[in-house]
């Protein structure tokens, strides 16, 4: 409880004594930059192969004769926005954003940089991990909605080319009694889970004491603290929306 106390003081003092818009601005572009435009690559190869590996393992689960191909495709939708774009995605996040956020923070620490910014009379936590807040909230439900994207043309392409589905019923599939509002739970699950792997990751590293020993184990304690907290969110999440 002392550490969660600490998490929400932390949390309380990155909305005071701010600095300007245009600082801001400028941070968070360049966060933007390191942490959605350098995750494209990795997000759309994972999705990709998760939709394809979807597609393949649902229809060999289809075994009887009476269920319609167009079937396979509706359950690669369903577990793509519901929990692997969303989900899956915010713990491939954690894992190499979160650390980067951690181990960052955690060197400035070290080195006495954050101490150099208070010195000055500068926020140390609201200058430094403000914007990669923000910058998290504005790209990651971007990259789900990528993964998303990725995941069902991964399907569409493995199920064309290996004669699971043809590409008809796999769109037919895909549109079939299709609920709008698994979207807007997805990028709801998408902006929290963006906002506590980016919080806990910088309360982690901005709080990191010793040398470069403590600063890996800064970066493992954000990535594992971020993932326990992001499987709980999901399970809480589902019990309220759904």
């Amino acid at each position: 409880m002392k550490g969660f106390g600490r998490y929400l003081m932390f949390l309380a003092s990155l909305v005071v004594r701010r600095e300007s818009f245009k600082t801001y601005y400028k941070l968070t572009i360049e966060e933007a930059v390191l942490v959605g435009v350098n995750s494209i690559l990795l997000v759309a190869l994972v999705s990709s192969f998760m939709g394809a590996v979807t597609t393949v393992q649902t229809a060999y689960n289809m075994v009887s004769p009476l269920i319609p191909k167009f079937i396979i495709s509706q359950v690669v939708r369903e577990m793509t926005i519901l929990e692997l774009a969303p989900t899956i995605i915010a713990i491939i996040y954690a894992g190499k954003v979160g650390s980067s956020m951690s181990g960052g923070l955690g060197t400035m620490r070290i080195t006495e940089q954050i101490d150099a910014l208070e010195v000055m009379g500068i926020n140390s936590a609201s200058y430094l991990v403000l914007p990669k807040v923000v910058a998290s909230l504005i790209m990651y439900p971007m990259l789900v909605i990528l993964a998303g994207v990725c995941a069902l043309l991964g399907g569409y392409i493995v199920g064309s080319l290996t004669g699971i589905i043809t590409p008809t019923d796999y769109i037919y599939g895909i549109r079939f009694v299709f609920n709008e509002y698994m979207i807007t739970f997805a990028l709801i699950k998408s902006f929290v889970f963006a906002f506590m792997i980016s919080t806990i990751s910088c309360f982690k590293g901005y709080y990191t004491k010793g040398g470069a020993l403590e600063v890996g184990i800064s970066s493992t304690e954000a990535v594992t603290t971020s993932v326990i907290a992001v499987l709980i969110g999901d399970y809480l999440l589902a019990q309220l929306l759904l």
